[in-house]
């Protein structure tokens, strides 16, 4: 999700966190807080990295004490076509259910996206949780946030995704001998958009993009990156100009999604204000 601290404290959010494991440790990923340590353990690992779902039992420590105190729960995740944890969500979901613990007042709702994309889905369902809604409604403003979602980043390369085997319709640039910047989307898994050969056109596509996006409607926007603080900066300010309004947020991307785009990531992703319901 990555969203800011301060904004998920404010829609009073609950995370359940995933992980990732290098050279055989594992951790989760809501530990790792030293990025530039752990991309130099990834760097440095012949394996890379493997990452996983949360267990069962996470989402259920997660849940219980919600729907003991009388709360519906809208649980929000990563797209299906890249993780295992929508499944894993609903499996907490059906146990509660089977041990009568009120798992029927949960909803799970597979974001179809990652990153920036997921977090803008998850604001959507917590402003409609603030303003009142019940479950059904907060997953209709979430699926509303969803529909008008779009998102495009750009990579230094497509290592990381390959190793990882999360590279989904983006195998197709694999094989070049080109030194490429790749520029992917996000359509329940990675597929590519298009490549150029440096990193300035790829950043230049990425306004292109915003500039298109604008023109569509959309006018909710995030900027996200690895490791890329002032090109993100230098992107955002741009954003600015062309959207005409702040950023819902600008964020890092943690381990998770980090070990399989790695550094140098920058995207931008956006909706409309009005599934937002700002």
């Amino acid at each position: 999700m990555y969203l800011p601290a301060k904004l998920q404290s404010e829609l009073e959010i609950a995370t359940v966190s995933l992980y990732v494991s290098i050279d055989g440790v594992q951790q989760p990923e809501s530990e790792i807080t030293d990025y530039p340590a752990f991309y130099e353990r990834l760097r440095a690992s012949e394996s890379g990295a493997t990452t996983s779902q949360p267990s069962i039992g996470d989402f259920i420590a997660v849940y219980q004490p919600l729907l003991d105190a009388g709360h519906d729960v809208v649980s929000v995740h990563l797209s299906a076509g890249i993780s295992g944890t929508c499944e894993a969500a609903g499996q907490a979901r059906e146990r509660l259910i089977a041990e009568g613990k009120g798992g029927e007042r949960i909803q799970v709702v597979d974001s179809r996206s990652a990153a920036g994309g997921m977090s803008l889905v998850v604001v959507a369902a917590g402003n409609a949780a603030l303003a009142g809604l019940d479950g059904d409604g907060v997953v209709a403003k979430a699926e509303e946030a969803r529909e008008n979602l779009k998102i495009w980043f750009g990579l230094d390369t497509l290592e990381y995704l390959r190793r990882g085997g999360r590279i989904g319709g983006a195998a197709a640039f694999i094989g070049s001998a080109l030194q490429i910047k790749p520029i992917l989307t996000f359509e329940e898994e990675v597929t590519p958009v298009e490549r150029v050969r440096t990193r300035a056109r790829s950043i230049e596509r990425l306004r292109d993009y915003a500039r298109q996006r604008h023109g569509q409607g959309a006018d909710a926007w995030t900027v996200q990156h690895i490791q890329s603080t002032d090109a993100a900066d230098a992107l955002a300010a741009d954003c600015r100009e062309i959207f005409g309004c702040e950023p819902i947020f600008i964020s890092e991307v943690g381990a998770v999604l980090g070990a399989h785009a790695g550094p140098g990531m920058l995207g931008v992703g956006s909706t409309t204000r009005a599934a937002l319901s700002l």
